[in-house]
């Protein structure tokens, strides 16, 4: 089968067997997961299995645990399981199987999995950077309502004084995420997509919120 014969497939997969009410992982995200990680792959060369990216894309989150799930750190490892089950009944060639569920189980940061693979450090990538600009600020707010936490820290909602809290707070997820950037992507990765994301955050916030408003003692 050629590449967009899986990529149909596996959407087909999805829309039969996948019903889910969280928009912020569904079949779109999949699907720009894939575009990002194929582009890069391109970026970098093409030396990545692009099937075995193909699958890893689409079904890195098909078990997605709640970000405030006491189990959440294990939610790649989960989908990592499903997908070697969705994979076989799909007839997917056995001995990338392996590869696809590495890639998946490894994807997520708070799975502190070491990515071992070309594969599994383009799909980290790629959807780490569904956390980037205006899709990334959509899916925090979209998320954080369906966690009913609040916006922001009212007394210091920048977090210049305490730690961050992205459980609590949806502001903070978007300098969790930024911190997470800049700790996980590879370094050549900076110098194919702009530099500027996480002052893009920044300069956002700080004009929302004025420097002189978001000190506990002003």
């Amino acid at each position: 089968m050629t590449l967009p014969q899986w990529q149909a497939k596996l959407e087909c997969w999805l829309e039969q067997h996948h019903s889910i009410d969280d928009g912020a992982h569904d079949i779109a995200h999949f699907r720009r997961v894939w575009k990002t990680a194929s582009q890069l792959n391109a970026a970098e060369g093409g030396t990545a299995n692009e099937l075995i990216l193909l699958a890893a894309a689409y079904l890195h989150d098909i078990v997605s645990l709640p970000k405030n799930h006491p189990e959440r750190h294990m939610s790649s490892r989960l989908a990592a399981r499903q997908a070697a089950v969705i994979l076989h009944e799909l007839n997917f060639p056995d001995e990338l199987i392996p590869a696809v569920c590495h890639a998946i189980a490894a994807h997520s940061f708070s799975a502190d999995l070491p990515a071992n693979t070309q594969e599994a450090k383009l799909l980290q990538d790629a959807d780490r950077m569904e956390a980037l600009g205006a899709i990334g600020l959509a899916r925090v707010f979209y998320t954080s309502g369906r966690m009913q936490r609040a916006m922001f820290d009212p007394v210091d909602p920048l977090a210049q004084y305490r730690p961050l809290d992205d459980i609590a707070f949806a502001l903070d997820t978007s300098s969790s995420s930024c911190i997470e950037w800049q700790i996980a992507c590879k370094p050549q990765l900076g110098a194919k997509w702009p530099r500027s994301v996480d002052g893009s955050w920044s300069v956002m916030l700080r004009i929302c919120f004025r420097r002189s408003e978001c000190h506990p003692h002003s």
